[in-house]
C-alpha cells in the first residue's frame, strides 16, 4: 500500500494531531509547577518533591469510566459534560480515602477521530480538573475504525493523588454512635444508565423531550455533570481532623452498598429513608418508569452523592463547613453495634431489599434503610 494507506484503512494521523491542537489550552491550564514537560510526551512528568513534606506518604490510585451516560451524550452530540463526569467519578474515589489528588490521565477511543468531539470532552475533564486542584498531564486518543461506529466512543481516566498514612480515613476509625451525613448529588451522576436508557426507550420518549418537574429537557437532566465533592471534603478533614472517620462515594451499587464498603464487620448502620428529598429525575424513573424502589436504590444514587461518617461530637460543625462551601448536607443515620442493627432489621420485619451486607468483595458492616422516601 502506497503513502495514505493508514488513511484509507480508517485511521486519520492529521485529525488526531487537529484534535491535540484544539485540545491544548484546556489542558494547560490544569498544569501547575509540579508538572514537567508538555502535551504530546511519552508520558506525564509530575515533580514528586512535595512529597518529602510527609512524614509517611499513601499514594492512592483510582481508574473509572462513565459508563453508557455516553450514549446520551453522543447522541445529543454534547460532549463536555460526560468529560466532567470522569473527573468526579475517578478523583472523588480517591477523595473519600482522605487523599489529596495530584495528577490524572485519560483515554479516549473512537470509531473516527473528530477533533472538535474531542476537544469538547477534553475540556471538560480540563475544567473538572482544574476546579479539584488536579493536574491532567496525560492522555491517549485511539482510533479503532472497525471496532467501533465512526461516531462512537469510549471514556476512562485514571488519577493519582496522596495521604499522610495517619491521617487515612476508612473502617478502622468508625465508632458506635458516629453519625452519618449525606451529601446531596447533582442527580444521577453516572452510574445506573443502562437502567435509565431501558426505562426511557420503554416509555417510547425522545431526549429532546421538556420534563416540567425538571424546567428542562430529558436529555438534558440526564446530562447534568456529576457533583465534584474534592475540595469541600477536603476542607471538612483539615477542619475535623480525627473527627471524621469515614468517606464513602455513593456510585454503582447505591448508598448502602457504598457505605458498607467503609463500616467494620462489626458495626452497622440504620439510615432512614425520609431524611433526605429525593429529586424529580428518581421520581420519574419509579412513577412513570415503574421501577421499585428497591431495584432503583440498588443502581442509582437517589439524591445524595457522598457520605461522611463523623463523631457525633463533630456534626454541627460539619453541617456548618459544608453549608458554607455550597453542599446541601443532612444527618441521615447512625453506626450502631451489628447486633443492635440486626435486632431493629427483625423488629421492623427488614426484607432483603432492605438490609445490606458487604457489597463489592468487601467483608464490611451491614447498612440497614428504614422508612420511605419522599419528594
Amino acid at each position: 500500500m502506497s503513502g495514505g494507506a493508514y488513511a484509507r484503512a480508517g485511521v486519520d494521523v492529521a485529525a488526531g494531531d487537529r484534535a491535540v491542537e484544539l485540545m491544548r489550552h484546556s489542558v494547560k491550564s490544569t498544569l501547575g509547577p509540579q508538572v514537567l514537560g508538555g502535551l504530546g510526551g511519552f508520558a506525564g512528568l509530575w515533580d514528586a518533591s512535595a512529597l518529602k513534606a510527609y512524614d509517611q506518604p499513601v499514594l492512592a490510585t483510582s481508574t473509572d469510566g462513565v459508563g453508557t451516560k455516553l450514549a446520551i451524550a453522543q447522541a445529543l452530540d454534547i460532549h463536555d459534560t460526560v468529560g466532567f463526569d470522569l473527573v468526579g467519578m475517578v478523583v472523588d474515589d480517591i477523595v473519600v480515602t482522605g487523599a489529596k489528588p495530584l495528577f490524572m490521565t485519560d483515554y479516549i477511543a473512537t470509531g473516527r477521530v473528530d477533533p472538535r468531539r474531542i476537544a469538547a470532552v477534553v475540556a471538560g475533564i480540563a475544567a473538572a480538573c482544574a476546579a479539584t486542584g488536579t493536574a491532567l498531564i496525560g492522555g491517549e486518543t485511539a482510533e479503532h475504525p472497525g471496532i467501533m461506529l465512526p461516531d462512537e466512543y469510549d471514556l476512562a481516566g485514571a488519577a493519582v493523588g496522596v495521604a499522610e498514612r495517619s491521617k487515612l480515613l476508612g473502617p478502622d476509625k468508625v465508632r458506635q454512635g458516629d453519625v452519618i451525613v449525606g451529601l446531596a448529588s447533582s442527580g444521577l451522576h453516572s452510574n445506573g444508565y443502562s437502567l435509565v436508557r431501558a426505562v426511557v426507550d420503554d416509555l417510547g420518549w425522545a431526549w429532546d423531550r421538556v420534563i416540567p418537574d425538571f424546567g428542562r429537557t430529558l436529555g438534558e437532566e440526564l446530562l447534568e455533570p456529576t457533583r465534584l465533592y474534592t475540595r469541600p471534603v477536603l476542607d471538612l478533614a483539615d477542619r475535623l481532623g480525627a473527627d471524621l472517620h469515614a468517606l464513602s462515594h455513593v456510585t454503582g451499587g447505591g448508598l448502602a452498598a457504598n457505605l458498607s464498603r467503609v463500616l467494620p464487620t462489626q458495626f452497622g448502620a440504620v439510615i432512614s429513608r425520609s431524611s433526605w428529598p429525593v429529586p424529580p429525575v428518581f421520581q420519574l424513573l419509579h412513577s412513570a418508569g415503574h421501577v421499585a424502589w428497591p431495584d432503583l436504590e440498588r443502581s442509582l444514587n437517589l439524591g445524595i452523592g457522598l457520605l461522611a461518617v463523623v463523631a457525633e461530637p463533630a456534626l454541627a460543625p460539619t453541617l456548618s463547613a459544608l453549608a458554607g462551601a455550597g453542599e446541601q448536607a443532612v444527618p441521615i443515620g447512625r453506626v450502631a453495634l451489628l447486633a443492635d442493627v440486626q435486632a431493629e432489621a427483625e423488629a421492623r420485619q427488614a426484607g432483603a431489599a432492605d438490609l445490606t451486607a458487604g457489597a463489592k468483595g468487601v467483608d464490611g458492616g451491614a447498612v440497614l434503610l428504614t422508612d420511605e422516601y419522599h419528594s
